[in-house]
């Protein structure tokens, strides 16, 4: 089976480098799977689960913003932020979700408080749904 290599780059660190099989990512326009030899691109991504694909082995990662660079040979992943499962502490993304909730539902609000609490929000899912609800 034919494989390329990931990289998910942070500003932080380099959070994953592997031979992998396949990934699948949500981009700006929607669902995006790669597989070896995927023509070439560069697409922002939306806060959503990165799923790794290595045999019949997937990994998900909670990729908060970035964007996806496909290369004749590689993939590189330049994200925000990025966690594997087990990095996430799930009591405080739950405690994240409640936070934006709250000020979601707390009415009169301007534009930029309201956007920044529906992005919290968004981050807050994707890694308690990367995590699996597993409590550290």
């Amino acid at each position: 089976m034919s494989t390329f290599l990931l990289e998910i780059v942070t500003p932080d660190r380099l959070v994953y480098s592997e031979q992998v099989n396949s990934i699948t990512v949500r981009g700006i326009e929607g669902e995006l799977g790669i597989l070896p030899g995927h023509i070439p691109f560069v697409t922002p991504l939306q806060v959503a689960p990165v799923n790794v694909k290595i045999g019949s082995q997937v990994t998900p990662f909670a990729v908060q913003g970035g964007f996806v660079e496909v290369r004749k040979d590689k993939v590189v992943i330049l994200a925000e932020s990025a966690e594997r499962p087990e990095e996430i502490d799930f009591e405080r993304a739950e405690a994240a979700k409640e936070r934006a909730e709250t000020r979601l539902n707390a009415g009169r609000q301007d534009e930029v408080d309201h956007r920044r609490a529906e992005l919290s929000l968004q981050r807050a899912m994707n890694r308690i749904k990367v995590s699996g609800g597993i409590k550290h």
